[in-house]
């Protein structure tokens, strides 16, 4: 199968949600998958429910709980430095094993932020293995990313509680 690249992008809940559901399609496969996970530290439903299967890693980028708007001077240098380091282990991982579907979750966010180069996605979207499908998630895709994807989705927000001041809710938004 060649692999080909999505890109799950827009302000609207559920960019994260439609990469676990291809995860999940992969899986029930037998497939190979690679969660690479950028921007989010907390817990989250999802981590502990992909955990238990064998054919997928998880890897998270940081351990910054912060939103990047209320960190100071040093934790924004140190999610940057956890960020570029994630990125290159996975690229890493990508080269020295077997995948097939690579979730680089959040990463459009973090390449928005400068944790991310956009160039060096580019580099590994343009070089990766002919069967290994990616996708990318967060809000705000360049159009060099969208240009160099297959699939593009913008998730709109057209309504969302917590703009009512209603807080993420376990099960629902983590």
């Amino acid at each position: 199968m060649r692999g080909l690249i999505h890109i799950y992008t827009g302000d609207g809940k559920g960019k994260t949600t439609a990469s676990i559901g291809l995860m999940v399609r992969f899986l029930s496969y037998g497939k190979k998958v690679l969660f690479v996970q950028m921007q989010k530290a907390r817990p989250s439903g999802e981590i502990g429910f992909l955990e238990k299967n064998i054919n997928i890693k998880i890897m998270r980028c940081t351990t910054i709980k912060k939103f990047i708007w209320k960190m100071n001077e040093e934790e924004k240098k140190e999610y940057i430095r956890q960020h570029r380091e994630g990125f290159n282990k996975a690229i890493n991982e990508i080269k020295n094993n077997e995948y097939d579907l690579v979730v680089f979750d959040e990463i459009i966010g973090a390449i928005s932020q400068k944790a991310i180069i956009e160039k060096e996605v580019i580099e590994f979207l343009t070089h990766k293995e002919d069967n290994i499908e990616v996708v990318l998630t967060g809000r705000n895709a360049s159009k060099n990313l969208i240009d160099i994807a297959d699939y593009v989705s913008d998730i709109k927000c057209v309504k969302h509680p917590f703009k009512k001041g209603i807080i993420s809710r376990k099960g629902v938004e983590f």
